[in-house]
């Protein structure tokens, strides 16, 4: 196991966040923690999707599996992230479309 701080933490991050449906995942999961068939039904993703999307989380550090009985439980790795993404939630970005698309992608 490896320890990140800083600069990559912020790059997992950023790779974490760079696919819609994990970025979705990890909304949900700052709300709380989550089984991953009902992250998938919410999310309107298979469970396979979900299963490969919480094994990326996992691996950029942002989540942890949990055993919960017969079943896994995935949480925040640690509940500053929870903050973190709510914070960046009240960010407003003055974009320009020249360089950045609507989904986010640069052009330039």
């Amino acid at each position: 196991m490896e320890t990140l701080t800083n600069a990559p933490v912020l790059a997992r991050f950023g790779y974490a966040v760079s696919d819609p449906t994990r970025a979705k995942v990890l909304l949900a999961l700052a709300e709380g923690p989550g089984y991953p068939s009902e992250l998938a039904e919410s999310l309107g993703v298979s469970r396979q999707s979900m299963s490969n999307h919480l094994a990326c989380l996992r691996g950029c550090g942002l989540v942890v599996a949990v055993p919960d009985g017969r079943r896994t439980r995935y949480e925040l790795a640690d509940a500053r992230l929870g903050h973190a993404i709510r914070d960046l939630l009240g960010v407003v970005l003055a974009v320009d479309p020249a360089c950045c698309a609507a989904d986010g992608t640069c052009v330039a």
